[in-house]
């Protein structure tokens, strides 16, 4: 079989019943999915590591991340309604270009959703574990990966285990508690503006830009400036990806998912531009730095100590619907490849609740191994990596397909889709390039292996047929 065949659509109808997900979401859950997936550590623990890289301009990094993001959400609104089936990039990448390209994004995909989980279930830890040890007295050498003085993350190994759960109960269920809480996490991110916002100081902004715009290395051999600040923020911002994977679970997809993607973006747009304003702006960016709970370290500065211990307890409590959400991602990633044949096919079965257990455990033990002994800025970057690589995918079958099916309906459409295209194409790769070094390294080392790995088992045993 040709390494570049392409992959006929086949209706979720169509597959044998073991193989076949239950449609029961709705826009809403759709948009507190993605809420619930984008609005998470990025803003309650990363915009820490995003003021060490960039300082007051922090600010300025997010709106980047953002208007590259957007472009991608448009892009991948049209191709989710215009293929509506589990797997995102990978299945589009699969049916428009060809297997081989599949195959990378899919392994990307793979990187990407384990090291999301790992790396929220690490962020919940850094809020959880304060409480932990003042209410129960569990030492942090339990709550912390080794390279931060620990032995192990157990807060991150638990609740990857409790969501993988949750997972397994159904669907449905999973969504509605996720819209639940993510209205938990809107609620707590408005009470840190609420209290920090009277102390605003305008004189934190100064300077605004100290350590450029471009990737440069400071003298303490750190890579700092706006865009690298901003290849690591850009993690705050996906999550909306994650819906595109439920198109097979969701009622009505041509009008649903588009709404779900859309809003779910602006929504999340909105929220950081203000929160993050308000945080540097409340006060002086050395202070929380690098924090592995910034908001409430504010407040607490802020002599607030009531609302930083209601935020964190807030964190504690929804920061899980951002792991819910990628870790739905990736275990339908991973069901999908099996299905097609690309990953043991094994992992395929769903069970009565209609649901992918197998699935499930598996990405449960990767991502617990992962979160319990590693620290948080690395996994997120290398988790970039594969993100930008699967936005650039997505918008080049955006083009492809408007280019090759002009005249097929579509129910969204992007709006000027040669620049928005574009703009996702070029902003994503100048983000990659602006990631650390080493991030680049071990994802080229990750998609070496994926290769090899594609051209000994999986290759064989694909289903594909050409289009």
């Amino acid at each position: 079989m040709s390494w570049n065949s392409r992959k006929s659509f086949e209706a979720a109808g169509d597959l044998h019943a073991d193989h076949r997900l239950v449609p029961t979401l709705g826009w809403v859950h759709l948009v507190a999915l993605g809420v619930g997936a984008i609005v998470g550590t990025g803003i309650l623990t990363l915009i820490g590591v995003g003021a060490d890289k960039a300082g007051p301009s922090v600010i300025f990094s997010f709106v980047i991340a953002g208007a590259i993001c957007a472009c991608a959400a448009l892009c991948y609104a049209e191709m989710a309604v215009m293929i509506p089936a589990s797997g995102s990039a990978y299945t589009y990448s699969y049916v428009v270009i060809g297997e081989l390209l599949a195959w990378v994004i899919g392994w990307s995909l793979i990187l990407e959703y384990s090291l999301v989980v790992s790396a929220v279930a690490v962020g919940w830890s850094g809020y959880a574990a304060p409480l932990l040890q003042a209410t129960f007295g569990i030492p942090m050498e339990v709550m912390q990966a080794p390279e931060l003085g620990g032995v192990v993350n157990l807060p991150a190994i638990f609740i990857i285990a409790v969501v993988a759960g949750l997972l397994m109960v159904g669907t449905k269920e999973s969504a509605n508690l996720n819209a639940l809480l993510v209205v938990v996490k809107i609620v707590a991110l408005a009470v840190f503006v609420a209290v920090a916002l009277p102390a605003f100081n305008a004189a934190n902004l100064q300077p605004f830009m100290p350590f450029g715009f471009g990737k440069t290395v400071s003298p303490d051999g750190v890579e700092r400036g706006v865009m690298a600040a901003a290849a690591i923020i850009f993690f705050a911002f996906y999550g909306f990806d994650a819906i595109a994977t439920a198109a097979e679970e969701t009622r009505d997809p041509a009008r649903n998912l588009p709404r779900g993607i859309v809003g779910s973006m602006v929504i999340c747009v909105l929220i950081y531009m203000v929160v993050a304003a308000v945080a540097v702006g409340a006060l002086p960016f050395k202070e929380f730095a690098n924090s592995p709970e910034p908001l409430a370290l504010i407040l607490r500065e802020l002599q607030s100590p009531m609302a930083a211990t209601y935020l964190a307890g807030s964190a504690v409590i929804a920061l899980p619907t951002v792991i819910l959400a990628f870790f739905y991602g990736q275990s339908r990633i991973f069901f999908v490849m099996a299905r097609d044949g690309l990953l043991p096919r094994g992992m395929a079965k769903v069970s009565s609740r209609g649901t992918p257990v197998r699935s499930t455990i598996f990405t449960a033990m990767v991502v617990g191994l992962v979160a319990g002994f590693f620290p948080l800025a690395e996994i997120a970057a290398l988790a970039n990596a594969g993100t930008l690589a699967a936005f650039v995918a997505v918008a080049v079958c955006m083009l492809v397909m408007r280019r090759r099916a002009p005249e097929r309906h579509r129910l969204f459409r992007v709006p000027a889709a040669p620049l928005v295209g574009g703009i996702a194409i070029l902003g994503c790769l100048y983000l990659f390039f602006s990631l650390p070094s080493k991030t680049q390294e071990y994802f080229l080392l990750w998609n070496v292996i994926g290769l090899l790995l594609y051209l000994v088992i999986s290759r064989r045993r694909s289903r594909s047929r050409t289009a």
